[in-house]
């Protein structure tokens, strides 16, 4: 990778491209009315784009489009890792919870790695939706963005796939857990 832009070199855009189509064509349940080629094209305009979800491929998420919006056009990509994405794990929730850590601090956390990569941190909506294209997170955990209010009091909150259903817990914003990782999204 360019470390002075975030761009990919042509080589390693072409590889990443077949990655993501291969994964969309297999999974085509995620994304019934959507055509590769529409999503390559507006990919093609937005470089800057296929770095972000080369961060999302190389930390493990599998990023795949799950949808698009409406009023924007965009589309809209999720990590499709069946487990929380391998190369994000161990993250406490935020900087804030990494600082008021006395000892044993993580490498980083959740919302800066995030931040880092160019996504967003999956909503509890939006980890909820994609449950419903798959079993996910049924070994693992992935945070999700947290509400003000729960935050403003320390916690912070993650979810999972257990018993046939979508769980949502809480948890102090400073743990961390090798089995926890999160979940982002990105707009193309």
């Amino acid at each position: 990778m360019n470390s002075h832009k975030k761009e990919l070199l042509p080589e390693q855009r072409e590889e990443l491209l077949n990655v993501l189509k291969t994964r969309f064509e297999k999974n085509r349940n995620r994304h019934k009315d959507i055509q590769w080629a529409d999503v390559e094209a507006k990919l093609a305009s937005h470089p800057e784009k296929l770095w972000a979800l080369d961060e999302m491929e190389t930390t493990g998420g599998e990023p795949d489009v799950v949808g698009r919006d409406e009023k924007t056009g965009e589309y809209i990509f999720f990590d499709c890792s069946v487990e929380s994405p391998k190369g994000r794990r161990s993250l406490c929730y935020d900087r804030e919870a990494w600082e008021a850590r006395k000892q044993h601090k993580p490498q980083n956390t959740a919302l800066d790695m995030a931040a880092e990569m160019g996504i967003e941190i999956l909503t509890e909506e939006q980890y909820r939706a994609l449950q419903q294209l798959g079993k996910f997170d049924t070994k693992t955990s992935s945070w999700v963005k947290t509400p003000a209010d729960i935050r403003a009091l320390g916690g912070a909150i993650f979810g999972d796939f257990r018993f046939g259903r979508v769980f949502i817990y809480h948890n102090g914003a400073d743990s961390y857990y090798g089995a926890r990782g999160f979940r982002g999204s990105l707009r193309v």
